[in-house]
């Protein structure tokens, strides 16, 4: 079927950048709950990830949309006790926060996990062949609440290394990926597992069981909705569908019409978007972005849509780091300007910037302004005193001029 509509790579720019959240500029007024949550029912998915050189991943995408928020608003969406909790974690895009009106959407998920389907081999073969120790953690977990693996490991030898995981912590992770418990909170950065009853709302788990199709239809949908245009490839990454399903469910939007094919200049891939997208005639957004930001996580995409190259250097070796350990992409007028390596210093109370590595042609005076003005809003947020640069280079120097402007008034 040939292209319906075709975008200029400007149009396919603006189109993500509104889809993502980023058409308005943050509101001074504090941050209410409701607000938040519309902006992860916008998004479907917030990425989790353990790393705290500057923030826990999962915070960072909100203040990038947001602007100064209390992080306690996402505390409580996500592991509040009493009926506030309006999110969920689950598999979306890697370990991630979803809201729990798109539970029912996972559990053909979960009923594929059961079966072994879907997960890491060690933990499908795990569930193949030890279901006397996954019954032992899930009538611990129906009779003693809300448990941590910590709590239940039996193990006496020291733990390796990264995934060395206990029989239990294997057990609760099978048991989460098929639904059997949930996340009911976090002590620290430590999962906590419940039974779903006792942590999410009755309305939700109530709902009727959809089928497989139904349900990956509803997650392309929300894709699209979030990407604003994308490939097939880029709608499946999203919520990390399988090929065969995402290719069978786009080709029945598509005949439905509830998905309209389109054609990207320089795109070499197809793309799709929804039939009432609306293209903004500008994005004046500046943001500092997590490296797990849906904005960026499919590096292909980023390269296609700004022509930027993306890569985490967290696990290269210092010697062969091109840009830094925890490095956060600037977006600044439409385009992404900068690349910004960043640390949080608490104990010294300061936000450390290690290199400003500037994308051709560079930033302007008015960008390099902008992203002072962010670096010195992300300290605050924080709640780090000031802004400590660390990098000697000629975007060192200019940065350091701005900073002064901002920090002078």
């Amino acid at each position: 079927m040939p292209a319906t509509v075709s975008f200029t790579l400007r149009q396919a720019r603006r189109l993500a950048l509104a889809a993502q959240g980023f058409d308005g500029r943050p509101s001074p007024a504090s941050v209410q709950p409701a607000r938040l949550n519309r902006l992860i029912e916008r998004l479907g998915v917030v990425q989790i990830d353990s790393v705290n050189a500057l923030v826990r991943s999962h915070y960072l995408p909100l203040f990038s949309r947001l602007g100064h928020y209390n992080r306690d608003l996402l505390d409580q969406a996500a592991w509040s006790q009493g009926g506030r909790r309006t999110l969920f974690e689950y598999w979306g895009h890697e370990a991630s926060l979803m809201p729990v009106a798109m539970y029912p959407l996972m559990r053909w998920r979960m009923a594929r996990a059961a079966r072994g389907e879907g997960i890491y081999q060690q933990l499908a073969r795990f569930g193949r062949e030890q279901q006397d120790v996954i019954h032992r953690v899930l009538q611990a977990v129906q009779e003693q609440g809300a448990l941590g693996a910590g709590s239940l490991s039996t193990r006496q030898e020291k733990a390796g290394p990264w995934w060395d995981w206990s029989a239990e912590k294997h057990a609760l992770e099978w048991l989460f990926a098929a639904g059997k418990v949930t996340v009911a909170g976090r002590r620290g950065f430590e999962r906590l597992y419940d039974l779903p009853e006792r942590v999410l709302p009755e309305s939700v788990l109530r709902q009727p069981q959809l089928d497989e199709a139904h349900a990956q239809r509803a997650l392309l949908l929300h894709a699209a909705q979030a990407l604003g245009v994308g490939t097939e490839k880029d709608l499946r990454d999203y919520f990390r569908l399988d090929p065969a399903d995402s290719r069978a469910r786009l080709a029945e939007l598509e005949e439905a019409g509830e998905l309209l094919r389109c054609q990207v200049q320089g795109w070499k891939q197809p793309a799709w978007c929804q039939p009432t997208v609306k293209i903004p005639r500008k994005v004046a957004a500046s943001a500092l972005l997590s490296p797990f930001d849906s904005l960026v996580w499919e590096r292909s995409r980023t390269e296609r849509l700004f022509d930027f190259r993306y890569r985490l250097e967290i696990y290269t070796p210092v010697h062969k780091r091109v840009y830094g350990y925890y490095v956060l992409p600037f977006l600044h007028n439409e385009r992404i300007a900068a690349r910004v390596d960043l640390r949080a210093e608490r104990a010294l109370g300061r936000l450390a910037v290690h290199a400003v590595h500037e994308e051709e042609p560079g930033l302007d005076e008015e960008g390099m302004q902008a992203l002072a003005m962010n670096l010195r809003r992300m300290a605050d947020w924080l709640g780090l005193e000031r802004v400590q640069l660390n990098c000697q280079r000629e975007g060192g120097v200019r940065l350091a001029v701005a900073l002064a402007r901002v920090d002078g008034g």
